[in-house]
């Protein structure tokens, strides 16, 4: 079972005990908004599609690597994780997401969260390549993945019909030598922030 713990939150995957908050969770408009093709419109479309998520969970040959986010106190935010795409001779080939409730938008949670999600899958799970995308005028989304390091490739003007209107969509992706070269980074900013520090004292 994995789980997963940053300062903040707790990231776990589902027990047959979180069927009425992954229910609230699939059901939220606000939250799903964006995510329309997996929302969930009942409880039992709901209970079918958790049923899915554990049975997968439970498989040597699991795809489905979204976890349950929740504040360390247990209370729900949210899902991230990925979906394994194909395997191949140099890993894993995968797309990944991430869905919010609203009253937790705005305070680092979600960067935090896929932050976490991106180093189990590259440090634990044997992942190569991560893509990922949004609507374009999704900015807070699209700014999660700048924040985890991801890079834009792709830019795909009127890509997606989307409440009543073509809308424009980017992808992101994220190579493991590109996650490797980029915790490098992180590691050799702490290192001359810790000898600055130092100096000034």
């Amino acid at each position: 079972m994995i789980r997963l713990e940053t300062k903040r939150l707790v990231l776990r995957d589902y027990t047959p005990a979180d069927g009425e908050a992954y229910f609230f969770l699939k059901t939220h408009s606000r939250t799903m908004y964006y995510l329309q093709d997996i929302m969930v419109h009942s409880r039992e479309e709901a209970c079918e599609d958790f049923a899915r998520v554990l049975a997968d969970a439970a498989s040597p040959e699991r795809r489905f690597y979204f976890l349950r986010v929740e504040l360390k106190d247990g209370a729900q935010i949210g899902s991230a994780g990925y979906t394994v795409i194909a395997r191949t001779p140099v890993g894993k080939i995968c797309h990944a997401g991430y869905f919010y409730l609203p009253e937790f938008w705005g305070q680092g949670y979600g960067s935090e969260a896929f932050g976490a999600v991106l180093d189990f899958a590259f440090q634990k799970d044997g992942v190569y390549r991560m893509n990922t995308g949004c609507l374009a005028e999704n900015c807070g989304s699209e700014r999660i993945m700048q924040k985890c390091g991801m890079i834009q490739e792709a830019c795909r003007p009127d890509w997606e019909w989307h409440d009543g209107k073509m809308k424009s969509r980017v992808e992101y992706r994220l190579l493991r030598e590109e996650y490797e070269a980029g915790r490098d980074k992180q590691a050799s900013r702490k290192k001359e922030g810790f000898s600055l520090c130092l100096q000034l004292r």
